[in-house]
């Protein structure tokens, strides 16, 4: 029976944080952010796995707090490559070498710590029908294309555009070759910035799947501030019982 793997990339610097310590490390409300990500995958019954990529000097702070919140999921954690990109691939790697090409791997940011139970069920569904599930959400801004910066060359339509999130999902044994054949012609990575656009410079079909707007990756002292308050937010919901059915039914507009 196929498993479900968290791939977990928490190998950033925390330099648009302003901040000393990375962003990750940042505690909202007693626990640190990392944390508060992995216990979405933790606490999700359709989750086997968790598998971390982390800033290798940070590793040992990392387990200790692994501990210290009781994530029992975690079957890995291995050093930060050179690139985003390239600690994800040590993290796919590993769990390649240890489970089945036919599990299916949930590559999701560290600092994206808001992910709702309903998208991480959709992406796995998803990738059962269609083998890939790229989290997005509609842009609800108006989008502009400017060359220079400075003036407006262009207002396209609003309704063709979306925003790619994470977790971004796939066939691990898909995710692992696209990485190695990327590698072998790009091993800088350079032009890609995630795993939706990895697979999109070999020409492979993904499908998008409705995320949640409270799904922010928190890598400003503003997106610190959001976070704290879905927090609070999620705390009166647990109470109150009426957050679930609210995010239900935003993901089925």
């Amino acid at each position: 029976m196929s498993q479900n793997i968290a791939i977990i990339f928490a190998g950033g610097s925390g330099a648009r944080m302003g901040s000393g310590l990375p962003k990750q490390f940042l505690e909202v409300t007693g626990k640190p952010i990392i944390i508060h990500t992995l216990d979405i995958f933790e606490e999700h019954e359709a989750i086997d796995k968790i598998y971390i990529a982390c800033k290798e000097e940070y590793i040992p702070r990392l387990k200790r707090l692994i501990d210290k919140f009781r994530i029992t999921k975690v079957a890995g954690i291995v050093p930060g490559g050179t690139s985003g990109q390239d600690s994800i691939f040590q993290a796919v790697r590993l769990a390649y070498q240890e489970n089945s090409a036919d599990d299916i791997v949930l590559i999701h940011d560290g600092v994206r710590p808001h992910v709702a139970n309903e998208v991480i069920n959709a992406d796995i569904a998803c990738v059962k029908e269609h083998g890939s599930a790229i989290t997005c959400t509609p842009l609800f801004e108006t989008p502009v294309v400017s060359t220079d910066g400075v003036t407006i060359e262009d207002v396209p339509p609003r309704e063709h555009f979306f925003t790619a999130q994470a977790p971004q999902c796939f066939y691990l044994g898909d995710v692992f070759e696209a990485h190695q054949r990327v590698r072998e012609v790009n091993p800088s990575y350079q032009g890609i910035v995630d795993t939706c656009s990895l697979m999109k410079s070999l020409g492979r079909e993904v499908v998008m799947v409705k995320g949640n707007r409270g799904n922010i990756k928190v890598t400003t002292p503003e997106d610190l501030y959001l976070f704290h308050g879905l927090v609070q937010y999620h705390e009166v919901e647990q109470i109150f019982g009426f957050g679930d059915k609210e995010v239900a039914a935003s993901l089925k507009k």
